[in-house]
């Protein structure tokens, strides 16, 4: 047998090789992101669809749906038409998730930008995908997004609003300030108030125009190694998966949930898990701040009665260790998703047992895959929600192959993971030959994760590929060394990384967070890998620091770390 069958928790093992088909009583959807958001609107129009704490906006799904109209409208009267890519730069503000409505409703493509983007960063995603407009605030923390647009169209102060001419970024025709206005650039307020009763008519026509199958979204993988691609998605991929996402974890029966959303909205977490599964499924999106607070998360999740918390490993680890944890009242938080980056079962049961999160589950997915392909249940065991990623998402296949002959492996061993099914992205943006190399011929997408899965479909994520050690010859997977690093009582958090060796070609180093007010010395550690791991898997060497490099979505840039490993021990001059 290769189906397992998901609309709950497999109980029989079924499985007899590593790849498995999620078979559902539940058929995909064949809505676009605009009717899905217009079916929730009709039901509870008075429902609270959106609240941005920091900002003290709170908007139902009635008043949202308006305020899309509108800008979609708006976007229109600007000279956008469907197909045309607009660029979204800036942090989690309610204008993100009105544009990413308003743009799907007119049929114009949304291009996710990395909010912590520099100048040369942003001209690539915006040239690469040929963005007509580009929405921000003027400035946010550090980052002054006005200084560097008006760096990347030089003379714009002199341009009519909406006829930007850019040699740097020439299909860039409008610039659009969400907080105040400046010569050459639009401001929101313009926007929301150009759109006539013509373009609304306009704006209802093109409904009919809205294929599907259209893409709607380009996110560009944060990219640790060379330049970002941008994974194009389309209302097909997303809407379905946040459809299977919230069905999995009881959005569908129980729509009153309140899911606070601190992960970034650029990212397939924030923008598919909160964004569209609010849009699918009713419930309430609650945004603590723009930027990434702990503090605020954990004020957001008492004052607003959040039920569902969303975040990466990071963001969790930082929670759980706030000093003043327990002054807050998280009495109503009964589930949440930990995702985008390897999981360590310690920290999940961490959170289960401190923080009460009983129902915390631990999802994988990757943005090519909009995103998720296995879950958990919530109602899964402990073991199960720390050790594995869940079981495979409906409709949607995997299998585990030996990265050499391609053959799948035998149920238990390791090899990469390949998914195939509705949620397979449709490309790279113009990017041919990197969309061959990543999806093969006949449909299955290379993950480059390396895991293995067990009779009922529920997997292990070992790993990444290029993360692997190879030590001597032996393959060494850094998650199993840092899993078990985190049962050590002084350690906050670990990283495993592979370092240059003129003898062994890599060796073992082991990055660690000390807890606050702990101590600890390499032998320590070291005398604590050779009780209980074998002698290959003891890290060569031990380095204490304060925190890790990392990208704009909290996940560890392996590859800057190892470099900064290196350097920290003297080994940069081998190379």
């Amino acid at each position: 047998m290769s189906g397992i069958h998901v609309d709950s928790s497999p109980i029989t093992s079924t499985l007899t090789t590593s790849y498995a088909h999620g078979t559902s009583s539940s058929s995909l959807l064949n809505a676009t992101v605009g009717e899905s958001l217009l079916r929730t609107v009709e039901r509870w129009p008075d429902r609270e669809a959106v609240i941005f704490v920091k900002d003290r906006v709170r908007k139902t799904f009635a008043q949202l749906q308006q305020d899309v109209d509108q800008a979609a409208a708006g976007l229109l009267a600007l000279g956008l038409q469907k197909g045309d890519r607009l660029g979204m730069w800036g942090p989690n503000t309610y204008e993100w998730i009105l544009f990413q409505f308003a743009t799907a409703r007119a049929g114009i493509i949304l291009v996710s930008v990395n909010p912590a983007y520099k100048v040369q960063e942003a001209e690539f995603a915006l040239r690469k995908s040929g963005c007509k407009a580009v929405v921000c605030p003027s400035q946010f923390n550090t980052q002054d997004y006005s200084g560097m647009l008006t760096q990347l169209c030089p003379g714009i102060e002199a341009s009519a609003p909406g006829d930007v001419r850019s040699g740097r970024l020439p299909d860039l025709r409008c610039v659009i300030l969400l907080d105040r206005r400046q010569p050459g650039m639009l401001c929101f307020e313009d926007v929301m108030q150009a759109g006539s009763s013509q373009h609304m008519e306009q704006l209802q026509d093109l409904q009919k125009k809205i294929s599907t199958d259209d893409p709607i979204n380009i996110q560009f993988t944060s990219g640790t190694t060379g330049t970002p691609k941008g994974a194009t998605l389309s209302h097909h991929n997303i809407v379905n998966n946040a459809y299977f996402v919230g069905k999995r974890v009881g959005y569908s029966w129980n729509p009153f949930n309140r899911i606070c959303l601190p992960v970034p909205l650029y990212h397939c977490f924030g923008s598919v898990g909160g964004g569209m599964c609010m849009a699918v499924h009713g419930v309430t999106a609650v945004f603590p701040s723009a930027g990434y607070n702990g503090k605020a998360n954990l004020a957001a999740l008492e004052s607003e009665r959040c039920t569902f918390l969303y975040g990466t490993p990071t963001m969790f680890v930082d929670m759980v260790n706030q000093p003043d944890l327990a002054k807050y009242d998280l009495s109503s938080v009964h589930g949440g998703i930990m995702g985008g980056s390897p999981a360590p079962p310690e920290l999940v049961k961490k959170v289960i047992s401190v923080m009460g999160i009983k129902g915390l589950i631990v999802a994988y997915g990757t943005t090519e895959n909009s995103p998720v392909t296995f879950c958990p249940s919530p109602k899964d065991s402990v073991e199960r929600k720390s050790e594995t990623v869940g079981y495979i998402m409906d409709h949607v296949e995997a299998k585990i192959v030996d990265p050499t002959s391609g053959q799948v492996v035998p149920l238990g061993a390791t090899g990469e993971l390949m998914t195939r099914g509705y949620c397979v992205m449709l490309g790279y943006w113009d990017d041919e030959a990197k969309t061959r190399e990543s999806i093969t011929r006949s449909g299955w997408y290379k993950t480059g994760d390396l895991a293995t899965m067990d009779a009922y479909s529920y997997c292990r994520i070992e790993g990444r590929i290029k993360d692997m050690i190879i030590r001597g010859g032996e393959n060494i997977y850094p998650a199993e060394i840092e899993q078990f690093l985190h049962t050590h009582p002084k350690v906050k958090e670990a990283q495993v990384v592979g370092v240059q060796d003129a003898r062994m070609g890599e060796e073992i180093c082991a990055c660690i967070r000390l807890s606050d007010g702990e101590e600890c010395t390499e032998e320590e550690i070291k005398a604590y890998c050779k009780e209980h791991i074998s002698h290959f898997k003891i890290p060569r060497y031990v380095l204490f620091v304060t925190s890790y490099p990392l990208t704009a979505t909290a996940k560890i840039q392996k590859d800057k770390l190892r470099e900064e490993a290196e350097q920290q021990l003297g080994l940069k001059n081998d190379k």
